[in-house]
């Protein structure tokens, strides 16, 4: 899961992004209204950890914002406030579920797994190809009923091809839903994540799962 943080605190956002990422998510933080308003509009996330107060735009706003244009992104508001005023508001700009400072990292993990898997636009959680099976709750990859050790990241690669089976992913895709917009466009970081991927798949016996279109991308095909 790839989740959007925007809260001003530096220390706050520190500690919730390395919860998730502890959990095999991929974290990016904002600590500004506008520059998360920005970030949500203009890429794609599984999820956005909204907070209320930020700087030069407020939580409300963003949230606004970010339903106007048609995006469905699952959003969870946190706030220091519990007054229902607020919870009503935030609820009818479009947030999806309210949680109030300080929060639970265990609670904000169940929620953020909940909302996700009620929105349309994620699929069975549980997805295979084959003999390989990857489970995202448990995190979890096995082939032939073998456990394969994979990095975050390469699990990650894992998941994206196997929701995207049958279809041409481009690297520019895997850039925006792996890795944070910091990454680096230029760097081979994602042939070197795959190649890896690709050995361990190997090792196991499942050769030429990954397939390289050139000047296009890469496929899984389901059979």
């Amino acid at each position: 899961m790839k989740v959007l943080v925007v809260e001003d605190d530096r220390n706050t956002a520190k500690i919730v992004k390395d919860s998730l990422t502890a959990y095999f998510h991929t974290v990016e933080i904002s600590h500004d209204g506008a520059d998360g308003s920005f970030l949500a509009r203009s890429y794609e996330y599984d999820a956005i950890v909204l907070d209320y107060a930020l700087p030069n735009k407020d939580g409300l706003t963003v949230c606004r914002e970010i339903r106007a244009i048609g995006k469905t992104t699952p959003i969870i508001f946190v706030s220091v406030t519990d007054e229902v005023e607020v919870k009503i508001a935030a609820l009818n700009e479009g947030a999806d579920d309210y949680m109030t400072k300080p929060v639970s990292l265990d609670e904000l993990r169940v929620r953020l797994s909940a909302i996700t898997r009620r929105s349309p636009c994620i699929r069975n959680p549980k997805l295979q190809v084959g003999k390989l099976v990857l489970d995202p709750n448990i995190h979890a990859v096995t082939y032939a009923e073998e456990q394969i050790i994979l990095t975050r990241k390469e699990f990650n690669l894992l998941q994206y091809f196997m929701e995207h089976v049958d279809t041409i992913v481009s690297r520019a895709q895997l850039m925006e839903h792996i890795w944070t917009a910091d990454g680096n466009p230029f760097s081979n970081t994602v042939e070197a994540h795959i190649r890896n991927l690709r050995r361990k798949l190997s090792e196991k016996g499942l050769t030429g799962l990954i397939i390289n279109i050139p000047g296009r991308g890469y496929l899984i095909r389901s059979h």
